[in-house]
């Protein structure tokens, strides 16, 4: 692999970053985002775990060639502690805090119009759990590939709070690598779909050079794991109390549920998308998890059709 197969943004974005929290927060700007209509308003994106907002520019490129989004106003957020973003400082990071961040910044961007609002993976189910906290805000909502954890009982609070302070009293810590073409490798190990253009591309923005080696944009305590429990009931009065449309998209190769042993399955969140008032599941072909890498074209397609519908 070498700089020859980079890939070159079709319609690059314009980094910006506002303070929230006490926080810097990144973000990458497509448009101009005061040129937000009620029909066309301001489209959020939301990344996933240990990803970052640069991973939708394959997505955001596919959508800028369909007609009637060249100008439209899109935003990709880097979460806190991802990215360009500043991390929290804490021991740990929280949903609430992902929450209020994303409340904090639309206050800011979007003020007095709804958004659309699409995540990813982590960011999938951060943007249900928004559309219920306030679901005056969106218009129209998507979810790509963010299917929800397995529940958890009561008796598994002891050992859980155990086991992360246990790892709170050791050292966080991220791999590193020599150069580009080995964090690129690292993407491609991970999803073996991705373009090798597209991995060497997304290389030199999920990480940075530091002491001559190239480190993962993100703040190591995101591996810690989270103590706290999973409450289905909760997640559900959250999705309650959508108002807004919601487009479930998942890859027909996803591997997400082989994750927690026979926890969780695909019967089991299709009973808790039950709950969501007006709600629609479309699968991609040939496409894993990270769909907006696998089949961007294919993604944008949906995304354009479901957000322009009357």
């Amino acid at each position: 692999m070498n700089t020859h197969t980079v890939y070159s943004p079709l319609y690059p974005a314009q980094s910006r970053f506002a303070t929230i929290r006490g926080l810097r927060l990144h973000m990458l700007v497509w448009g101009d985002l005061a040129k937000a209509t009620p029909a066309a308003p301001l489209l959020v994106l939301a990344h996933g775990w240990m990803d970052v907002g640069a991973s939708f520019q394959f997505m955001v490129d596919a959508l800028r060639a369909r007609p009637g989004w060249r100008d439209r106003p899109i935003m990709a957020l880097d979460w806190r502690g991802f990215g360009q973003s500043d991390a929290s400082g804490a021991d740990s990071y929280w949903f609430a805090d992902y929450l209020a961040d994303l409340d904090c910044l639309l206050d800011e961007l979007s003020p007095g119009l709804p958004i659309d609002l699409l995540g990813h993976s982590m960011g999938g189910n951060a943007v249900m759990l928004y559309a219920g906290l306030r679901p005056q805000r969106i218009r129209r909502l998507i979810n790509v590939e963010g299917f929800g954890m397995p529940a958890t009982e009561p008796d598994e609070a002891p050992a859980r709070f155990e086991k992360w302070i246990d790892e709170l009293k050791q050292p966080a810590r991220l791999k590193d690598y020599p150069d580009l073409a080995g964090v690129a490798e690292r993407l491609k190990a991970n999803n073996p779909r991705l373009r090798a253009d597209f991995a060497l591309w997304l290389a030199g923005h999920w990480s940075h050079q530091e002491g001559g080696r190239f480190v993962i944009r993100a703040d190591p305590a995101h591996k810690r794991p989270q103590p706290l429990l999973y409450r289905v009931p909760e997640v559900l009065a959250f999705f309650r109390r959508i108002t807004a449309p919601v487009l479930f998209i998942e890859g027909d190769q996803t591997m997400y549920f082989f994750l927690f042993n026979g926890k969780y399955d695909r019967a089991q969140f299709e009973e808790r998308a039950k709950a969501v008032p007006d709600v629609r599941i479309q699968t991609i072909q040939n496409a894993g998890h990270m769909v907006h890498h696998d089949q961007p074209e294919a993604l944008a397609a949906l995304v354009a059709d479901f957000l322009q519908a009357s």
